[in-house]
């Protein structure tokens, strides 16, 4: 029985620990205002944000937007698969089948600018 109830709880911590996002955000990112919504927005070289290329330090490209992941690369269930593309375009991993709806709602709680053109 105590065994079962732990497994339960274990469970439960578990799964609040995969449901809920993080909303910590990189030192690298500048507010600006834009009316009354408060936006991110840097434009950032492909050079750049190649030097971010390590789990302590994991910044993505996905269709031209720019993502301080680094916060995130420990919880990924994917393990290390996010670090293949560090510092790189990820728009084509990113929009696999391996990834579940709720990843393009998490995504912009780790935007910190644009991709310069």
């Amino acid at each position: 029985m105590a065994i079962a109830v732990i497994a339960l709880i274990l469970g439960v911590l578990l799964g609040a620990f995969i449901l809920i996002p993080r909303h910590a955000k990189s030192a690298h990112t500048n507010k600006v205002q834009n009316g009354n919504n408060s936006k991110f927005s840097k434009s950032y070289s492909r050079t750049e944000v190649s030097q971010h290329n390590k789990r302590t330090d994991c910044w993505i490209i996905t269709k031209d937007k720019v993502y301080d992941v680094t916060s995130y690369v420990e919880e990924h269930p994917g393990g290390d698969a996010i670090l293949a593309h560090a510092g790189d375009d990820s728009t084509e991993g990113f929009y696999g089948p391996q990834h579940a709806t709720r990843v393009f709602d998490m995504i912009d709680d780790f935007y910190i600018g644009d991709l310069q053109k």
